[in-house]
Parts: C-alpha cells; structure tokens; sequence
C-alpha cells in the first residue's frame, strides 16, 4: 500500500500543487494524437478515468475560469479543464460563469451588458473574495494556452453566441481539442450542425435518451454521456459502453451533499477509484487533485505515455 500511495504521489507532484517556475517545463499534457474520440476510446479500453477539473479548478489564490488556475492544476495532475464562455455586449468571448460580476471579480451589474473595454480592467476573486492579480481571459486566449496542453470543456452560457464559439474553435485550430457542453437534444444538434467533427458532452440519463439523440441526427461516435451529479449507474454505464459512448459523471456541486463534499467530509477519496471501476470515464468534480490522487493509487489515471498524454516541455 505505501509503495502505492507513494507512486501516486509522484505521478501526480503532491510535493505542491500551486504554479511554479517547473509549470512551463513540466506540466501534464492531453494531445489527441489523431482524434479526440481516438483518445477517448484508447483510454477506456486501458481502463483509465479522466479528472475534468469543473471551471478550471480554482483553489485558494487561484480563481475560476482562470488561465493560471488551468496551468497550476496541469502542473500538478493530468486533467480535462471545464470552462464556462460568455460573451460582452460588444461581441468578446470571455471566461466566466456567473450572469453577474459581483461573486467572481471586482466589477458589479450583469456581465453581457458591459463592453469588454470595462470587463478586462477588473480583476478576479479567489472563492474566499480575495483579489486576485489575474484579469477574466478571452476564449481566445484560452484556446491558445490549451492548444497542445488540454482538452477544454466549454459550457455555454445564455449570452454566447454558439456560432461565434465554434467560428473561434475553427480559428484556433481547436476542432479535436474541445468538448461542446450541450443539455438538450436541440442544443447538441445545434452544436453538431455547425461542428461535425466535435464532441458533444450530452445529458443521458437512460439508453432510450441515447436513442432519442441519435435519431435526431447526433452519431453516438460524437456524444459524451453526461449522467447526472446524484447517483452513479452502473447499469447505465454498461449499456453506454455497449453502444461506445463515454460517460461523465459529476461529483461537483455547492451543496453540501454533492458528492464531492461529502467525501471531503468522510475522507472518502477511495469512492473516486470506485466510480471509475463502476464505468466511469470521466470525472467532473471540484476537487481534481483528490480525485486525481484517488485514481492514481488504485491505478485508474492515464499514464504518461499513454493514448497521447504526456508530460514534460
């Protein structure tokens, strides 16, 4: 057990999670090496669980929806990054998941009513509204930091226009390096409509929801099964496996009895490994060092050298 316990710690540099100089020279890297549904498929069959990091992973000092947020946690652990895009009144895609800038930054009002002009003087806050130096990054300054590092999830909020999101994806050259967030079937079939080849993380909560998603034009090869933040399915998972969908399942949440909590309350953490062995495929969760750490020791996190992940320059 403790030669486990130690390998784990140095897959994933528990000697200390925060930025640092070595950030640049030796973080994690996720890099489809043909296509993202490739390394998808390749990492299932290894029998490896993904950590995607819910709104980059913020921590003490380090806000959410922040480009050092992302970078400290790929420092540290092998990650997907989940963020949430908007858009300004004048057109800009920007970071940020709340309607309003009073939880997360230093400005007030509603975020799309501000010109990008007014969004990018403020600065973000930490999650005990401490200011922070980082200012809210543009979608497109994310997608550069991602490109050859991660995968980003991008989660659309009402004021994002899905044609302007996937024109910028194309600019970027990001088509295998995103996960489109959709949460209805009309959403996903938007999504696919304006991007063929992109995966779409698609709510499905029973096989004939599957069903229902094919048959309005969404290829299964295409959809991430999202199944939900209460219960885990096995039996779910099973007959997604059957049909070569993926599953994400999600242990985040602000209330006290989200999953993640939870296990954080119980020092739990083994329930991680065990949701991975259940079929699992990909965590969404606010704790992604836990969860990575979990996955680690009970030999569930993709490797270095393993359907294109990586580590180092």
């Amino acid at each position: 057990m403790m030669a486990r316990l130690a390998a784990a710690a140095a897959v994933l540099g528990l000697a200390g999670f925060a930025a640092s100089e070595s950030s640049a020279r030796e973080q994690w890297r996720l890099v489809p090496e043909s296509s993202l549904s490739a390394m998808l498929d390749c990492l299932e069959a290894e029998g490896r669980t993904l950590v995607s990091a819910h709104r980059g992973g913020p921590s003490p000092g380090l806000p959410e929806n922040a480009i050092p947020t992302m970078d400290a946690v790929l420092t540290a652990i092998p990650a997907v990054m989940e963020v949430d895009v908007a858009q300004s009144a004048d057109g800009v895609l920007f970071l940020m998941h709340d309607d309003t800038l009073d939880r997360t930054t230093t400005g007030e009002g509603r975020a799309a009513d501000k010109a990008w002009a007014d969004l990018a003087a403020l600065r973000l806050t930490d999650s005990a509204g401490w200011v922070t130096p980082y200012a809210i990054p543009t979608l497109a300054e994310a997608l550069d930091w991602a490109k050859g590092r991660t995968v980003l999830q991008l989660d659309f909020k009402r004021s994002a226009s899905y044609e302007d999101v996937i024109e910028m994806v194309r600019e970027k050259g990001m088509e295998e390096g995103v996960i489109l967030i959709a949460y209805s079937i009309p959403s996903a079939k938007k999504l696919h409509r304006l991007a063929p080849s992109a995966m779409i993380s698609l709510s499905i909560e029973s096989p004939d929801a599957l069903e229902e998603a094919v048959a309005a034009g969404i290829p299964a090869e295409r959809i991430i099964a999202f199944t939900g933040t209460r219960l885990a399915r096995p039996d779910l998972y099973a007959a997604l496996d059957e049909a070569d969908v993926e599953v994400i399942f999600g242990t985040l949440g602000r209330s006290p009895n989200s999953i993640d909590n939870v296990i954080d309350r119980f020092g739990t953490d083994e329930r991680y490994a065990e949701l991975s062995q259940g079929g699992v495929d990909m965590l969404a969760t606010d704790r992604p060092r836990e969860a990575a750490a979990a996955l680690a020791e009970a030999e569930r996190l993709p490797e270095a050298g393993m359907c294109g992940v990586g580590r180092g320059d």
